[in-house]
């Protein structure tokens, strides 16, 4: 796979991923919900930190959330940068197909999720309890690198109580699947799952 098809695949999901955010954004208030089916919904929530919600803050307990968020976002961008420049060697050495387009899906999820924290909270109003409005005349909900990740895809497929006999979970309430995530996350799965599962083929042994 060449370098110019890997850009094709990138913009494809990037537009996806943002059109879906921006379409979200400015027509749902936080926390609204519509149910497409009683499996999926879409569900508008927005996630500060890293993946499940998890804030570099919540480790480090001398650092402020807002010097944490700004530090994750600067971690984004460098690895972003690391990840593209993989994509570039290993469409340059010509490897194998299924190794260059895991690496693309990667670098067009995360590239995706970074838009968001650097320039959302320049873009967008607040979503609390409104709609939010783009580059309103009020300004955006905080500054730049301080955005939060638009997320909306929801798959609640069961819930109910588990069973007693369960070790450490028996009896308490569980839905699966519980995370709400977006394209850029699902592209970023997609792409790590290949290389789980088809390692040997995306690094053969010479």
């Amino acid at each position: 796979m060449s370098l110019k098809k890997s850009i094709v695949i990138i913009i494809l999901i990037l537009l996806i991923d943002q059109i879906s955010k921006i379409y979200i954004k400015t027509h749902f208030a936080l926390g609204d919900e519509y149910h497409v089916f009683q499996w999926f919904r879409i569900y508008f929530v927005e996630n500060d930190g890293m993946a499940w919600g998890t804030k570099i803050s919540d480790f480090v307990s001398f650092i402020s959330e807002r010097t944490a968020k700004i530090s994750l976002t600067v971690f984004r961008i460098v690895a972003i940068i690391g990840i593209g420049y993989w994509l570039f060697e290993v469409t340059r050495k010509k490897n194998p197909k299924v190794l260059i387009l895991a690496i693309a899906l990667i670098f067009a999820g995360a590239l995706g999720n970074i838009i968001d924290s650097v320039l959302y909270g320049v873009l967008f109003n607040d979503s609390h309890g409104q709609i939010a409005t783009f580059l309103s005349s009020e300004g955006g909900y905080d500054g730049l690198l301080h955005g939060k990740v638009v997320d909306m895809l929801y798959f609640p497929i069961w819930k109910g109580y588990l069973p007693e006999w369960i070790p450490f979970y028996g009896g308490k309430f569980f839905t699966f699947f519980e995370p709400v995530f977006n394209v850029a996350d699902m592209a970023i799965s997609t792409g790590f799952i290949m290389l789980l599962v088809f390692n040997k083929k995306a690094f053969p042994k010479k």
